[in-house]
Order: C-alpha cells, then sequence, then structure tokens
C-alpha cells in the first residue's frame, strides 16, 4: 500500500508530539514533511523561561533534534511560513513560493503573543515572550540595561520575571487586575504567591492600566492611565495570547477564537485537523501542554486508522515553581452556588491547600508551599471519583494514609497517571525502570517520555526511582532517607535542589519540610556538597555546614591534637619544602613526623591553636587529607629512573594531581600511576588507578584498599596523557553527580555496574556533557582554600608574596 503524504504545519510541541504517536501507532503509513516558521528543531517552549534564567541552553531544551527528524525520514523546511491553503486541490504553500500537496494535513501554527494596542508598543526593546527569539533578545537587554518591567501577572509575565530576576535586572510585574493568576488562584493563594515573590526581589503593581510606551526609539518607560510613570529599559508583554488563524482563513476554515474542530479534531475541511493551541474545540481553546498532548494522542490514533479516537476536552492544571515557591492549580477555583470547599490553610509552615466539590466529585483544587498531593487529586478528577462522605480526601491534612504521606507514589495504582503531559501512568514508568534496568530520571524522560515537558512530575518520578532501586538493590540504591531528619532520598533531594532552584542548605530544608529545622550533622555537610555540585557558579560555600576537619584543614586525632599534611604533588618533594617541613616541626614542637601512605609527610599533634601559624609558615597547599575530595595521586619513579617503567608516570599523576586538587567529591578520592604493570603505586586498589603499558595506558577504576578490600576494574586503554586526563575529569564528574555523599567509588560502581559507567564516560557526546561541567566546578572551587581558612580562623598569611612554584605549583 503507498504511503499517504502528510503535511504538518507547526514544528511545535503539539504537532511534533502527534507525529512521534504516529511514527508509533503506524510508523510505514506516511511519508511526513514539516513546515516551521522557526530555524530550529522541535524544542520545549515551557522551559523558554529556564533558558532565560540561565539555568539552560537551546541544547537542554531541544526535544527531537535533527538527527531525530532525519532518522525517520522527515523532510523539514524549516524557517518558512506557511501562507496559502488551498483545501479543494489539498495545496499548502509558504512564504518562499514552496507548494506541498498533501493527502492528510495537520495545523498545529500555536499562538502569538497578544501585544497592547497602545502607542509605543513598536518601540526598540519591547518584546513578547513567546520564543527562542524573545529569550535571546531579553539576554542581550539584561546585559546593558538594568530596569525590567513585565505586563502581565499571569503564568507566563511570573516566568518571565523569574528569568529576568535572574539575570539580576530589576523587575517590576504591572497586572491588570487586583490578584495574580486570577485565573488559576484565589484571592489567598495568589497573595501568598505575591508576597513569595516580593521575597525573592520582584515588585507589584497591581490594577494598573498601560496607557503607553514612553521613549524615542527605544523604550524608556510605561505610562499608566492615572498618568504614572514607571521607568523602563525593557518591556516584556506577557498579557495573554491569541491563536494563530491566518493559515486557516486563508484556506476559508471556520474560524472562533480558534480553528474550530470537531471531536476527532477535524476542521470544516475534509483531509484537515487541527491541534494545539490554535483549536477551538467545543467552545475552548487550551494554552497549557497537556490538553495538547492529550489532542496529539487522539488525532494520532485517528489518523493511524482507529475510528473509535475521540477527543471529548482535557480538565485543565498548571504548575509553576518559581525559586522554591510551588502552586498547583487544576479546574476550578472560585467558589460558586453548588461548591463546596474544604480549606487548610497553615500560615506558620506557608501552606495553603482547597478542594471544590460539586456533586459528589471534586470539581477543583488550589495547593500552595506543598503540592505533593497534586498527583492523586488531579487523577481524582479525572476518575470522577466520590468524594461525598470526604473520607477520602483526609490524606490532605495528614489524618489518613500515612504511608501514603510519608511516600506519596505509594498511593499511586499503575493505571495512575504521573506525567499528564505526556499521559505517562505510574505502571509504565515502573516497568521501564525494571525492564531496561534505569536509573535516573533522565534515563527515565528517554525512555518513557515522563518529565520532558514541563517538568512538573519530576518529584514523583524520582521517588518512583528511588522506590523502586531500593526495593531491587537495598539501601545503597539510594531509596533511603539521607539522614532521620527527612523522608526523603539522596535522589529526591538532588531532583528538587535542581527543578526549584534551590541554592542554599537552610532553603533546602525550608521548602523540602525538614523535620529539624537546622538539620544535624548528616544531612548539612551532604546539602552543602550537593549544593556546590549543582550549582558550582552559584552557590556560596556554607564553612559552618562543613566536618571540623574540612573547616580547619587538619584530622583531629584522638588526644584532641591534628594532624597536618602538606600537599606533595605525585609525591615528589624539594629540599626546600623538606627544610620547611623541618623548621616548622621544630618551632612547634610537633610530637611526631610520619611519611603517609600517599607518598607525603605528616606532621603530628598540632595542637588546634598553633595550626594558622603552622600553616603560615609551611606556605605549602593542604594536602586534604582530611576531606572529601581529590586527596593525593600515588606515582612510582616511571621510566626515567625504573629499568622496567614503559611511561613517565611522575609527570601524568602531578597533572592529574593538580588539574584536580581542592575539587569537591561525595567521598574521598585516591589515584595512582604505575609506570608498568608491576603496580609499585598500588593502582589496583584506588579509586581511579593508571597503569602504563606498551604504546599507552589501561584505566582502572573503583578499588579500595580499607575495610572491604576492592581490586579494581579495568575501564578502558588509551593510547595518551591528554586521553588520560579527559577520561578522569569525566569520571570524577560522573561520580559527582550520581552517587551518594560519603559513598566511595567502590560501592558506588558496585551499586551501578561498570557497564553503566563505561556507557555514559566512553560515550564522546556524554563524556563532552561531563566535561563542560567539570570544567565549571573546577572554575568555581577555591584556588587557596588555606588561604581562606587561615582568613577564617584569624591566622597570619605570607602567601601573598610566594610564586606559583613556592605555593606548589597551584595551577
Amino acid at each position: 500500500m503507498p504511503r499517504r503524504r502528510l503535511v504538518l504545519v507547526g514544528n511545535g510541541m503539539a504537532g511534533v508530539r502527534c507525529l512521534e504517536e504516529i511514527l508509533t501507532h503506524a510508523p510505514e503509513a506516511f511519508d511526513i514533511t514539516v513546515i516551521g516558521s522557526e530555524p530550529h528543531p522541535n524544542y520545549n517552549r515551557i522551559l523558554l523561561s529556564a533558558v532565560l534564567a540561565g539555568d539552560a541552553d537551546l541544547a537542554d531544551i531541544v526535544l527531537n533534534d535533527w538527527d531525530w527528524y532525519r532518522r525517520h525520514h522527515i523532510q523539514v523546511y524549516s524557517g518558512q511560513t506557511a501562507v496559502g491553503l488551498d483545501p479543494a486541490h489539498r495545496v499548502v504553500t509558504t512564504n518562499h513560493g514552496l507548494q506541498l500537496a498533501y493527502d492528510e494535513l495537520i495545523i498545529a501554527t500555536g499562538s502569538q503573543p497578544v501585544m497592547l494596542p497602545v502607542p509605543g508598543i513598536e518601540k526598540a526593546g519591547v518584546v513578547g515572550f513567546r520564543d527562542i527569539q524573545d529569550c535571546e533578545t531579553m539576554i542581550a537587554a539584561a546585559g546593558q540595561y538594568r530596569r525590567a518591567v513585565v505586563i502581565g501577572g499571569g503564568l507566563l509575565g511570573l516566568e518571565a520575571a523569574r528569568g529576568l530576576l535572574h539575570l539580576n535586572m530589576s523587575v517590576t510585574v504591572v497586572h491588570l487586575f487586583a490578584t495574580l493568576m486570577e485565573r488559576q488562584l484565589d484571592a489567598t493563594a495568589s497573595a501568598m504567591l505575591q508576597a513569595a515573590l516580593e521575597g525573592q526581589g520582584m515588585r507589584f503593581l497591581l490594577e494598573r492600566a498601560t496607557a503607553e510606551l514612553t521613549g524615542d526609539e527605544r523604550v524608556t518607560g510605561v505610562r499608566f492611565t492615572d498618568g504614572a510613570v514607571e521607568p523602563a529599559d525593557l518591556v516584556v508583554v506577557a498579557a495573554g495570547i491569541r491563536p494563530n488563524l491566518a493559515l486557516a482563513r486563508a484556506g476559508g476554515l471556520c474560524t472562533g477564537r480558534g480553528i474550530l474542530v470537531d471531536d476527532h479534531l477535524q476542521t470544516s475541511a475534509p483531509h484537515v485537523y487541527a491541534i494545539g493551541e490554535c483549536a477551538e474545540h467545543r467552545g475552548a481553546t487550551y494554552g497549557l501542554v497537556a490538553p495538547l498532548f492529550e489532542q496529539a494522542a487522539v488525532l494520532a490514533r485517528r489518523l493511524s486508522g482507529d475510528d473509535t479516537a475521540a477527543y471529548t476536552g482535557s480538565a485543565v492544571h498548571t504548575k509553576l515553581k518559581v525559586s522554591g515557591v510551588q502552586v498547583f492549580s487544576a479546574g476550578e477555583w472560585a467558589e460558586e452556588p453548588g461548591t463546596q470547599a474544604i480549606r487548610l490553610h497553615d500560615e506558620l509552615a506557608g501552606t495553603y491547600k482547597k478542594v471544590l466539590v460539586r456533586g459528589g466529585k471534586l470539581a477543583g483544587a488550589v495547593l500552595f508551599g506543598d503540592t505533593g498531593d497534586s498527583t492523586r487529586l488531579l487523577q481524582m478528577m479525572r476518575e470522577g471519583t466520590d468524594v461525598s462522605d470526604r473520607a477520602c480526601l483526609r490524606f490532605l491534612s495528614g489524618g489518613a494514609e500515612p504511608a501514603a504521606r510519608e511516600t506519596p507514589v505509594a498511593a499511586l495504582a499503575d493505571g495512575d497517571t504521573v506525567c499528564g503531559c505526556m499521559g505517562v501512568t505510574r505502571g509504565q514508568i515502573v516497568r521501564a525502570i525494571r525492564e531496561n534496568g534505569l536509573t535516573s530520571v533522565a534515563q527515565v524522560a528517554a525512555c518513557t517520555g515522563a518529565t520532558r515537558s514541563c517538568g512538573g512530575c519530576k518529584p514523583v518520578v524520582a521517588q518512583l526511582l528511588a522506590q523502586e532501586l531500593g526495593g531491587a538493590t537495598g539501601a545503597a540504591a539510594g531509596g533511603e532517607p539521607i539522614c532521620p531528619c527527612t523522608p526523603l532520598s539522596r535522589e529526591q533531594v538532588v531532583e528538587a535542589i535542581r527543578t526549584q532552584r534551590l541554592t542554599h542548605s537552610l532553603e533546602v530544608m525550608a521548602v523540602l519540610n525538614w523535620n529539624t529545622p537546622e538539620g544535624c550533622s548528616r544531612c548539612r555537610p551532604a546539602l552543602n556538597y550537593y549544593l556546590n555540585m549543582i550549582w558550582p557558579q552559584e552557590h556560596a560555600d556554607e564553612p559552618e555546614s562543613r566536618l571540623v576537619n574540612e573547616r580547619l584543614l587538619a584530622n583531629i586525632q584522638a588526644n584532641g591534637t591534628f594532624s597536618v599534611v602538606p600537599r606533595m604533588y605525585g609525591g615528589v618533594t624539594t629540599p626546600d619544602q623538606l627544610r620547611r617541613i623541618a623548621d616548622v616541626a621544630e618551632a612547634y614542637h610537633v610530637p611526631m613526623i610520619k611519611v603517609t601512605g600517599g607518598q607525603r609527610i605528616d606532621l603530628l599533634g598540632v595542637a588546634k591553636e598553633d595550626l594558622p601559624a603552622v600553616w603560615a609558615d609551611l606556605g605549602m597547599p593542604s594536602g586534604s587529607a582530611y576531606g572529601k575530595a581529590v586527596r593525593t595521586v600515588k606515582t612510582c619513579v616511571g621510566k626515567q629512573f625504573c629499568r622496567y617503567g614503559t611511561q613517565d608516570s611522575i609527570a601524568l599523576g602531578i597533572a592529574m594531581e593538580k588539574r584536580f586538587e581542592n575539587l569537591d567529591t561525595p567521598a574521598k578520592i585516591k589515584m595512582a600511576v604505575s609506570a608498568c604493570p608491576r603496580n609499585c603505586a598500588e593502582t589496583g586498589i584506588k579509586d581511579f588507578g593508571v597503569i602504563g603499558v606498551e604504546g599507552g595506558w589501561e584505566i582502572h577504576l573503583g578499588g579500595n584498599g580499607g575495610i572491604h578490600v576492592r581490586q579494581t576494574e579495568l575501564l578502558t586503554r588509551v593510547g595518551t596523557a591528554a586521553e588520560v586526563l579527559d577520561i578522569c575529569g569525566a569520571f570524577l564528574q560522573y561520580y559527582r553527580e550520581e552517587a551518594r555523599y560519603g559513598e566511595r567509588t567502590s560501592v558506588w560502581i558496585e551499586r551501578v555496574g561498570l557497564d553503566s559507567v563505561r556507557r555514559v564516560v566512553l560515550d564522546p557526546e556524554h563524556r563532552a556533557g561531563l566535561l563542560g561541567r567539570m570544567e565549571q566546578a573546577l572554575a568555581a572551587r577555591p584556588r587557596d582554600p588555606w588561604q581562606k581558612a587561615l582568613r577564617q580562623q584569624g591566622g597570619r598569611s605570607v602567601y601573598a608574596d610566594l610564586t606559583p612554584v613556592q605555593m606548589g605549583g597551584n595551577d
């Protein structure tokens, strides 16, 4: 049977999601052509605010790259706009004069921002917030100007304001109505949201109508109808969206607010369909992604031959996260005749919950501050659960089902929807984890599609993942709480830090409802590490959260004195360093000087009050013998001196140690380089071991010489020292991102398996990403932590006059 010609107008989320579904149901049915106005592949428009805030770049939000189109033999005409439609002859024409014949046509042209009909709207510095070009314009403006005004206090406007705030602009949000997000929140939730955002630095002017944008060629301010003027260097208009109907009207299709479609998503013309923000179904148009994807799924089944597929409308829900502020709204929110409300408002905790019941069924819900019940409430709305006796709603206050309160996913059945955008159920996620050995949220997203859109379901997916891994492989898999202060696992905490953009330990504890407001000695160092790892450029290290050894740059001993270990790169020292060590030992009456197993010299028995002066007089970097960091790289003498040596182990060992010194890691890291398989540097029991062989190097991972001795496993063989450094950097970054705080590489590799590490670290694309993030971490690490510690301790410092060589080559 010959393939039919399918043309999609619009390369956005709804249209391409429909293609994904068609390729699943009927991969051989169509020759597919896509017309897209933007010069980009299909990307996640919801995450434009993350691009604006600098949390992501274009590559991070691309849903289907150009290679995806090639793999599925889809012809794409990007940078072209469909301007003509002839339904009688089934032809679409672009602004470049291209004419495309079709058997079936999908119109998914989306919407465009409503630009206010006021004088000055055409000035430079006035922009909507709809696409990547808008983001680029706003980012460029933030580099030159300071004052931004966002017109519109709805979901889109607040996301734009968040991004501009993170670009260090002064942001004022102007809103026509008395409350923010007036279409999704009641007055109580709106007031709480406003207060929270004001605490983040936003300023609000409510009940203000814009009369004019002032300035000559570029905007300088916003004049209101009452005559007041708000200065502005950049004005972002987020006052609503309007369906893009130009093509539909050119083809004579019936339109209202949007392109009119029936329950099969068909327009008034045969073989022409419309989905997404441009479509109007039963009097409703949708601007949120979940309904658009539901339409895409129905149309895909219809075009694939399922005559029973029909779309009857969607239950609308919204999630908003702005710097830790969590809001959820679904269905009705205003109390009307015929509805009954249940309200739970805890002003001290900053949480608010309201559900509306109509005719014994849930009609809507508003949650602020604690959105953990959102998945269950949405499922009950979709299924029409009878809540007449209210008993099934007691979980809102914790009055019933305590297990579900501790672990919300425990209450989900296999058929319950976790990702509303992509329509992925709990059962699908669990099966994917079990059948494919998935160990991260990113892998679940790639396999099932969950979290790929708005990302609101990431915490639930993380909980499912932790639950499954914990059940399959025990506590080491990360399913247990990180400490008694919280029921949350490492995976859940890390996911919340990323998705909610938490940047301080106390903020994490407050947002995630820690049982102990200031944490404990287990969770505070862990949170400080996770924050440093996730936000290396932004998080300010919290010395008060570090263990005493790390604060003092020394190991406390049994008698209360301290052990001081200066760094000797690769175990190599100089007469000058030896003299200084001897002088310090004499001056401070150090009771014991010992050569360590890491080829360094340990000064044992130093009094706490002498530590600042000892470090100052040594004039040498700390060897991090106390820290969860890269401690030492042990080397043999190598081919320069040993008749068996095949490679220069000393040079490589020094290069590795200098590159990764002072890098925080989940647990201590010990490395070694041996010049031949005789392994004089004890390479076989190190976290990262390198062995010189003829023509190159072998790289081994996951060794441990401690209580539980573990021999390394061979990762790969490479030809050059540069490759060793790259693989070492990628491995360390992968370990930093995936391991639990305090988990040695030996335990981590046994948990996740060497093959999974090998697939990531040796894959060129993954390795490049890891190395990019490693560079950010290395750039943000303290270059002279011993000096900083001296200043914090009130000690003197002699480092200012020392050259880099005298400082041990701190490069």
